[in-house]
């Protein structure tokens, strides 16, 4: 927990979270004001087990949002900030045009009933922005085209009859501090008067004066965790998933212009797998080559999307885990002869992490492994890890990473190694899976594909360091599926901090009532 203290309750008003999840918005409220909220409500016993271990002084309710009783939660107390984020899934865009379920899509009148019973001072929702287009269901089961936005207006409309001035708009998580591109349509309506604040962006893809620049997926990626071929699968790789990988080689790895520098051993730190930009000075060389050139995208599969960079924020963390990472690892090209007189090669790949092999006069002893991020569903073939994570989501198993092996290439040979031995992998052509780096040009020999793992992504959604992720309050430890699904469905916390942050002030509300 942010708090340790269990301090004792001398605040005027109440935070309710509702639809709490695992806890995103309720740490973004808790970095904004210095508490937790003091009430979450959610019907998923993981959510609300996964909440209480991270915010153990909150009250929780494992219940239907709309069978708990407002009056009674409250016991008279004024509420002074409501927080909600209704169930997106039959709003978004990623459900296509499959039928949806009225009642999932009317989760978010309970904010009126909430805002007719105890009135609280300030409201926050967040929802995918295809919330604003929420209108009647025709008899089909789908949206009706014709009434498109209908319901949304008349929600609104509620609130605003109950005295509660409403703005919205949407807002990217990247801009304020969260490694993902994450973008979500955010309502505020208060009813004391004072303005609605809209915090100012703090980072940028190309920052400004006194802005940061965009936090990236490459500082999410553990990349101590081996990845495995592709090429020795139990199960092969599906048509569609292989034509991404390849496409995503060429575009990202093969073509890519600006490789990244990851210091996998020197002064190693348990944990720490630090990295230094091609733009900043290269750290003290030691005796060993203690670097690997790396490059690295993500891919996102939505249509019509082809990725980004790691330099930039990963894409949305949805309820569907849909990234996939590349990572760096060493091909020892050490050679010499035999007793008998025979060359001989060792083509052994090894981890970034572990130690490299015996540097030679002859020079040439490690060659490289680049990396991207693959989302694993619909066309997209991916982008640089450069660049912020796209939308994790929920259901899991649909981000991966992908590591191509590198060894020095040499006319036809990759130093004893005929090009087109490991190039059936890509097509057959030479140049295909050629990589120049600095002058010099590798061959791709293999290539590795592993999901990224649920730390991974609780820290593309803005998650702080330490945040409790695979065990509930109870101790028993969550499935790897409802950690990200957990995680898909939270809210960014450094948004939530902003918007709360800039509007919310319980001292504000004292000398209102003084």
């Amino acid at each position: 927990m942010l708090t340790p203290q269990f301090a004792i309750p001398l605040h005027h008003e109440l935070i309710v979270d509702l639809f709490a999840g695992g806890g995103g918005a309720s740490t973004g409220i808790e970095l904004a004001v210095g508490r937790p909220p003091d009430v979450a409500v959610n019907h998923d016993p993981d959510a609300i087990s996964l909440h209480t271990a991270n915010h153990p002084q909150t009250r929780h309710f494992c219940s239907d949002v709309f069978e708990v009783d407002p009056l009674d939660v409250c016991q008279g107390q004024p509420v002074g900030l409501l927080w909600a984020s209704p169930d997106c899934k039959h709003f978004s865009k990623a459900k296509g045009g499959k039928p949806v379920s009225k009642k999932i899509r009317s989760l978010a009148w309970v904010v009126v009933k909430w805002a007719k019973a105890v009135k609280p001072r300030m409201i926050f929702l967040e929802n995918v922005e295809e919330f604003q287009t929420w209108g009647p269901i025709a008899p089909d089961g789908r949206p009706c085209p014709e009434r498109k936005g209908k319901t949304f207006a008349q929600w609104k409309g509620q609130l605003e009859a109950l005295g509660y001035r409403v703005e919205h708009r949407e807002l990217r998580a990247c801009d304020f501090g969260a490694p993902t591109i994450r973008k979500r349509l955010f309502l505020i309506a208060r009813r004391d008067g004072l303005p609605i604040v809209w915090p100012e962006p703090t980072h940028a893809k190309v920052p400004t004066k006194g802005m940061k620049p965009w936090r990236t997926a490459a500082e999410c990626i553990d990349w101590s965790i081996p990845c495995p071929s592709i090429f020795e699968r139990s199960k092969p790789l599906a048509d569609a998933t292989c034509r991404r990988i390849a496409k995503g080689l060429m575009r990202y790895v093969v073509n890519a212009a600006q490789p990244f520098i990851v210091q996998y051993h020197s002064a190693k730190r348990e944990g720490d797998h630090r990295t230094a930009d091609l733009a900043d000075p290269l750290p003290t060389q030691t005796t060993e080559n203690r670097f690997a050139l790396v490059t690295a995208f993500l891919a996102k599969h939505y249509t019509g999307v082809v990725g980004s960079d790691l330099a930039d924020p990963m894409g949305t963390v949805t309820s569907v885990d849909h990234h996939s990472l590349v990572t760096a690892n060493l091909v020892h090209l050490g050679h010499g002869e035999g007793k008998d007189g025979t060359k001989r090669f060792s083509h052994g790949i090894r981890d970034i992490t572990d130690p490299l092999n015996t540097i030679t006069a002859s020079g040439a002893a490690a060659a490289l492994v680049t990396s991207r991020l693959v989302k694993m569903r619909g066309d997209n073939v991916g982008g640089p890890v450069t660049e912020p994570l796209h939308t994790i989501s929920a259901q899991g198993t649909h981000h991966a990473e992908v590591r191509a092996f590198l060894v020095k290439y040499y006319g036809n040979e990759a130093d004893g190694v005929p090009l087109t031995e490991p190039m059936h992998t890509l097509p057959t052509r030479d140049r295909m899976g050629l990589v120049t780096v600095h002058g010099t040009e590798y061959a791709i020999v293999d290539i590795g594909l592993r999901m990224l793992a649920p730390h991974e992504l609780f820290k593309a959604q803005g998650f702080p360091v330490g945040y409790i992720i695979d065990r509930g309050a109870d101790g028993k430890p969550l499935t790897k599926t409802a950690q990200v699904r957990l995680c898909g469905n939270s809210v960014c916390p450094p948004i939530a901090a902003a918007l709360v942050g800039a509007n919310y002030s319980e001292l504000e509300q004292m000398e209102i009532a003084a």
